[in-house]
């Protein structure tokens, strides 16, 4: 049985919002994506997600992204990635 989730909401927001500080609201999200467990491992070793566009590497213990292709390609400069529960 796999205990890891299943499927999450992945959000891209500016990496900084105009005052310099780090961004967590998800109200900022220039776009977002629900993607569902592929089943596949992805060449970070974590779990492969992929949906509405984005491919991810999820580590579904810390929730980390560590990989992610957006439309095919890499995040440009200038966004972060938040993770959420779809």
């Amino acid at each position: 049985m796999n205990s890891a989730p299943q499927r999450f909401e992945i959000l891209l927001v500016p990496e900084f919002s105009g005052n310099g500080v780090s961004t967590t609201d998800t109200r900022d999200a220039l776009r977002s994506a629900v993607v569902v467990a592929t089943g596949e491992t992805g060449s970070s070793g974590f779990p492969r997600y992929a949906g509405d566009g984005m491919e991810a590497d999820i580590d579904p213990a810390t929730r980390t992204v560590e990989a992610l292709l957006v439309d095919g390609s890499e995040l440009d400069y200038g966004l972060s990635v938040r993770v959420a529960d779809a």
